[in-house]
């Protein structure tokens, strides 16, 4: 996903402010400079997550986070 599909979908999926997404985007670049440079360039139209895959890994995402821990 990129900066703007990962905004656009956590703002759809779970309610969670686009500059928010960005925010934290910027200063996890910041920190992880390495990374996002690979990230980057493993990045193609082709290898970008479908929107269907990717509203279905972040609705896991949410379930996951909002069950009991102790189950």
């Amino acid at each position: 996903m990129t900066k703007e599909e990962c905004m656009e979908a956590l703002s759809k999926h779970a309610n969670i402010k686009p500059v928010i997404t960005s925010t934290v985007w910027n200063e996890l670049e910041k920190e992880n400079k390495e990374f996002f440079e690979a990230y980057a360039q493993s990045q193609t139209k082709q290898d970008r997550m479908s929107e269907e895959e990717t509203s279905q890994m972040i609705q896991k995402m949410i379930s996951d986070s909002s069950k009991d821990p102790d189950e």
